[in-house]
């Protein structure tokens, strides 16, 4: 009998995210597992009870998902888990906390072709706000802008927790190459002139940049905004936009809602799940996907549209 494709969804947090389990089993995993309230400490056991479970071919067909709502923990979690793998009993292992590392990809890659298309320049040298950015869609989507070559400030209501999502994206995420700062909300109002970009990852339901503070910034060439639901997280900025004109903008600002932004992140989820079995079959090599390899996905959706 046929072994089905078993992918295990590991989660530091209570529930298993629903979003994932429907990506997981629409992506060709026949079956997916849940595993709630796990600690970084559980996870060389648990990797190791999935991978001699199955015998060196059955492993082809089984993966490891790495959920939560903690950035670093994941990628820990990722790291433990390829570190704890015994060849030739290995599989593919891929982490998207709360989604995060798609949709920062996909909002990026998003705004990356927006520059070029409507402003014929890059990311490169761009200032960037990441607004509400402490969370890990923000934390993420700065260190894709600076590993791209932008100067990016995360900005949120605590100065101090601004800073330490800063160092934290600096130091565990940027491999070294990256130098984004930490804002508070009380120096918006002069951060948004000199902004090229604005990336909104607040909460749902907060605005975080008035029409009054679009229209004072003068540089700001496009802005993308995860929030879905209203109000939006920037005024005038609309779900569905996608390189949309901003009505309130004087320097022929755009914006990118989160619809559009929703679109990437679900084909780039989608394809990387695909690909941990697809790997596996082929190679028998394993891989171990995060939010570079979903950046490198999303701009290659992008760069079809």
């Amino acid at each position: 009998m046929e072994k089905a494709f078993i992918l295990h969804m590991f989660t530091p947090e209570k529930n298993l995210s629903p979003f994932d389990v429907n990506m997981a089993l629409d992506s060709g995993w026949l079956s997916a597992t849940p595993y709630t309230h796990l600690e970084l400490a559980e996870m060389p056991a648990l990797v190791q009870d999935v991978i001699f479970s199955r015998s060196a071919a059955g492993v082809r067909r089984t993966g490891i998902f790495i959920g939560g709502r903690d950035a670093k923990l994941a990628m820990d979690m990722l790291k433990a888990a390829q570190k704890a793998m015994i060849p030739p009993f290995e599989v593919s292992a891929f982490a998207d906390p709360s989604g995060a590392f798609t949709t920062a990809a996909a909002m990026v890659a998003l705004v990356e072709q927006e520059l070029v298309k409507t402003h014929q320049t890059s990311l490169e040298g761009k200032t960037i706000l990441a607004l509400g950015g402490t969370g890990p869609v923000g934390q993420i989507a700065s260190v894709l802008a600076a590993l791209a070559g932008a100067r990016v400030k995360i900005v949120g209501r605590q100065l101090e927790k601004s800073q330490k999502a800063a160092e934290l994206c600096n130091r565990e995420f940027g491999a070294g190459e990256t130098a984004i700062e930490g804002e508070t909300d009380a120096n918006k109002s002069e951060l948004i002139r000199s902004a090229d970009v604005v990336f909104a990852t607040a909460a749902a339901g907060i605005e975080v940049l008035g029409a009054e503070l679009v229209a004072s910034a003068t540089q700001l060439k496009v802005a993308a905004d995860v929030n879905a639901v209203p109000p939006s997280g920037i005024a005038g900025l609309g779900a569905h936009h996608k390189g949309t004109p901003l009505e309130t903008s004087g320097s022929g600002a755009v914006g990118i809602g989160a619809l559009a932004i929703g679109n990437i992140k679900y084909k780039t989820q989608h394809e990387l799940l695909h690909q941990m079995r697809y790997q596996m079959r082929k190679t028998d090599k394993p891989v171990y996907l995060h939010f570079e390899q979903a950046f490198e996905v999303a701009r290659q959706f992008v760069k079809n549209l």
